[in-house]
């Protein structure tokens, strides 16, 4: 486990690497290193180190493999949630059955990245996983849509009106409020106005809460 840095800075994402392959952890620190407005406060290979780093440094995004050896990071969702952690995570991984996509975003994922994607790509995921936006491999998604079973086929989903309904499917796409904005012809803060709804709507609170939604309950409406 490399140990964690004691610099501080208000403008910088913190970032806490979990992988249990020393030589990935080295490059993508490096890389992360040395991008500006980046920190990589520490990087290990096991849960429990994670949760000591995590005990004593803020970390605005966990970049967290599934499999770590004799570990699993379902495990640690659990303990992260638990624990009530206010930041990001971020999985990064070599592949993920797509039936387990729906549970790794209810234990609160904020998206799923493939390690065979280029180094740039991941460093545009992490800033958008920041801003809040569900980031999610659409060809692991449309897999995990295509083959996601309901576990409550007795509970009615929400109404949605059509502009929910077509607000949710670019959800589910991976759009940015503006993106979705510019595809409805509708203002940016409109389509902010109809989030809450869906917020308030299913009970969720996140983006990526939002996609879970759309794969279980909603998938023969997208």
């Amino acid at each position: 486990m490399r140990a964690p840095v004691s610099k501080t800075s208000a403008k910088n994402i913190r970032l806490l690497l979990i992988d249990d392959h020393a030589l990935f952890r080295e490059s993508v620190s490096r890389l992360l290193q040395a991008e500006a407005g980046f920190e990589v406060v520490g990087d290990c290979s096991s849960a429990s180190e994670a949760m000591r780093i995590i005990n004593s440094q803020d970390i605005d995004v966990v970049l967290l493999d599934i499999d770590l050896g004799q570990e699993r990071g379902t495990d640690f969702l659990e303990s992260l949630h638990a624990k009530r952690f206010k930041g990001k995570v971020l999985l990064v991984t070599a592949g993920v059955n797509e039936n387990e996509v729906p549970d790794l975003i209810r234990k609160g994922i904020s998206g799923i990245f493939l390690k065979h994607g280029a180094p740039s790509l991941l460093v545009q995921g992490i800033r958008e996983t920041t801003k809040g936006k569900a980031l999610f491999d659409q060809d692991l998604l449309r897999r995990a849509f295509e083959s996601a079973e309901d576990h409550h086929p007795h509970q009615r989903s929400a109404r949605l009106t059509e502009r929910e309904k077509r607000v949710l499917s670019f959800i589910f796409e991976g759009l940015a409020n503006k993106q979705i904005g510019d595809r409805l012809q509708i203002s940016e803060s409109a389509v902010k106005a109809c989030l809450q709804q869906l917020f308030a709507k299913t009970g969720v609170r996140t983006r990526s809460q939002l996609v879970r939604i759309a794969l279980e309950h909603y998938r023969d409406q997208l």
